[in-house]
């Protein structure tokens, strides 16, 4: 697994570890903070372990953390938006107005900014031959006036400060969301331990699939944002902003720059069950055995002020005015804002968050055959929609048949007691009043048909906000994190469940809980009607149901080869520790159009990749024969 969030970086589990900080040792506390210390430029690391703060000055490691540790508490998860234009700056607009002119009006203005098409009445003269003098008559006059306006939503869980993945490789007006694509990728193959181009010259070039997407594309003003806003601000379009603008361009940056892959790719778009629904796809293929290797993810960036704009006048996000008369105060300060995202409690909105997820999901025996380190196992993913509603954004029914379907899957697989007493779930919990109701008692009604009287609840939303379709994404990771770890995060704004959650059959904790799991559930209920219901396994369970399928023997020869593997990447994670990272773009590089390929009817090979691609394809049809034409 690989990527970044506002609580630091998915590999070696930073991210996890930074969300159940206070319950770790001295030691991983120190790790947590200097990894992200290093991560945020406030301190640098050498290969002699020698460390060194932001200015250059040589400090040993225990000193820096306890001078940067404020800083990078105060600076990660939910906070007080950074972008000035949110603060005391103002969002830049423009307002409509009509001018009454009592006299005629005479303006000077350079040639190349007149307007082609002007109004009739209007008098033009030339200056010189770079001005113009503009006459126009006394009456009304249609205009845009500049001003700016006051930010209503200030919270957002943003990216550790100072950490900006274009600076890692040559990005040219990449859209964040790309950006944040290109480093979480690379995160997860350095966290794999794995070389990519050795893992595919093991495969047929087509046994490699990439499926990852967002939920609404790069909409910042490097994509489709300024492409949409480029008429009305006077800005000219680039030719990047509508290819880079598109949802599914997360993979084909992968393809592209990241993999070289030439096998399956797609997105699917499911709002903010986006993850989980291109997390579906790569477990699919790699079941049907159409690919051996996934990488499956998402990328959203989506704390921009029009963005913002558009959820909070549907009444979805937390804004200023709702925080405030949720607490009776009259002055919200940066605690505050830390405390935006509510899950299960009196709530009144999400917390924009943005983030990129990627894992690589591999199918058993190519694990067994590389030494490839197991995190978890996906069995499936259950996705289901609302049917009738009364609106788009009402709730509905479809999520009580994925967390049905799940829990049924979980007890077939691992028994009614492992259910029961061992499994955990990882709920949507965006901090909503409806979300609350509705996801609690979904939760409920399955809890009460398999006997379970104590589920416990995860809501990682009060950390990392809700960043759209990555959602999900920080939802798993954050699970294989507990596996790791043996904690369940708590929710550390929850002061009181709220008296309209269904909570007689779950457990919430304030703060992080002690939890040995066999599995647990990421849920996603998302906007308008897209549900879906995730199931990981622990890596206990996983190489017990390795040991069943493959022999003792067979699992034990995978642990010997996984001792190479995890040297590896424990060399990768030390390094990114220090603030070393070494993103994975290779733009230019290897580029084939078609004539120097080798055709075959049963192969097509290609210059770079090791084995040719099979031609061969399931047919399930059946054979007609031809025709005896005598």
């Amino acid at each position: 697994m690989g990527g970044v969030n506002a609580a630091g970086r998915t590999s070696g589990h930073q991210a996890f570890r930074r969300t159940v900080l206070d319950a770790l040792s001295d030691d991983d506390q120190a790790r947590t903070l200097l990894g992200l210390a290093a991560m945020m430029r406030l301190a640098h690391g050498q290969a002699d372990d020698a460390w060194h703060d932001g200015d250059g000055n040589r400090l040993d490691a225990p000193t820096l953390v306890a001078q940067t540790r404020q800083q990078v508490l105060d600076h990660t998860l939910i906070r007080r938006i950074e972008d000035p234009r949110f603060n005391a700056e103002g969002l830049p607009a423009n307002r409509r107005a009509s001018l009454a002119l009592d006299a005629p009006l005479t303006f000077h203005i350079r040639r190349r900014q007149l307007p082609d098409s002007l109004p009739p009445t209007w008098q033009v003269r030339e200056r010189d031959r770079h001005t113009l003098e503009v006459t126009v008559p006394a009456g009304e006059m249609d205009v845009m006036l500049p001003e700016t306006r006051p930010a209503q939503v200030r919270a957002a869980a943003q990216l550790p400060s100072g950490f900006e993945p274009s600076r890692l490789y040559r990005s040219v007006h990449h859209p964040r969301g790309l950006s944040m694509t290109i480093f979480a990728a690379s995160d997860c193959l350095g966290d794999s331990g794995l070389l990519w181009d050795e893992l595919r010259d093991r495969l047929d070039p087509g046994e490699v699939a990439v499926y990852a997407g967002n939920s609404i594309g790069q909409l910042d003003d490097e994509g489709w944002g300024g492409l949409l806003k480029s008429f009305v601000s006077g800005k000219r379009a680039t030719s990047k902003q509508m290819p880079l603008g598109y949802g599914q361009m997360p993979a084909d940056f992968l393809n592209a720059y990241v993999l070289g892959s030439v096998g399956s790719t797609g997105a699917a778009l499911g709002a903010c069950a986006s993850f989980l629904y291109n997390l579906r796809l790569g477990v699919d293929d790699i079941r049907a055995g159409r690919c051996r290797v996934a990488m499956v993810g998402t990328a959203d960036a989506p704390i921009t002020p029009e963005i913002i704009e558009g959820f909070r006048t549907m009444g979805a996000l937390a804004d200023d005015d709702s925080l405030k008369a949720l607490d009776a105060l009259e002055l919200l300060t940066d605690s505050d804002y830390q405390r935006a995202c509510r899950p299960f409690a009196k709530n009144c909105g999400f917390t924009m968050g943005e983030a990129s997820q990627f894992v690589m999901l591999m199918d058993d025996r190519l694990v067994l055959e590389t030494g490839a380190e197991v995190l978890g196992s996906v069995p499936d993913v259950f996705v289901n929609a609302d049917g009738w509603k009364r609106s788009i954004s009402a709730p509905g029914i479809g999520n009580y048949i994925t967390l049905g379907k799940a829990a049924a899957l979980v007890r077939d697989l691992l028994g009614e007691t492992a259910l029961r007493k061992r499994t955990f779930l990882h709920a949507h919990g965006t901090s909503t009043p409806k979300n609350r109701v509705t996801e609690s008692h979904v939760f409920d009604l399955v809890a009460r048909a398999h006997g379970i009287e104590a589920w416990p609840v995860v809501a990682v939303k009060t950390f990392v906000g809700h960043s759209q379709g990555s959602a999900a994404g920080d939802q798993l990771t954050s699970a294989l994190g507990s596996f790791a770890h043996d904690l369940l995060p708590g929710i550390p704004t929850l002061d009181a469940v709220a008296d309209d959650v269904h909570a007689e059959r779950l457990v919430f904790s304030r703060t992080p809980r002690a939890f040995t799991a066999d599995a647990a559930f990421i849920n996603a209920k998302g906007f308008g009607g897209n549900n879906a219901t995730g199931v990981v396994l622990s890596p206990a369970v996983t190489e017990r149901l390795l040991v069943a399928r493959h022999g003792p023997a067979a699992v034990a020869a995978w642990q010997v080869r996984r001792e190479v593997t995890r040297e590896v990447a424990a060399e990768y994670r030390q390094a990114a520790d220090r603030g070393h990272f070494q993103a994975r773009y290779r733009f230019g590089e290897g580029v084939l159009e078609g004539p120097e390929l080798e055709v075959s009817e049963a192969t097509i090979r290609i210059p770079g990749y090791a084995r040719p691609v099979s031609l061969a394809v399931d047919n399930p049809f059946g054979r007609i024969e031809e025709g005896d034409d005598s």
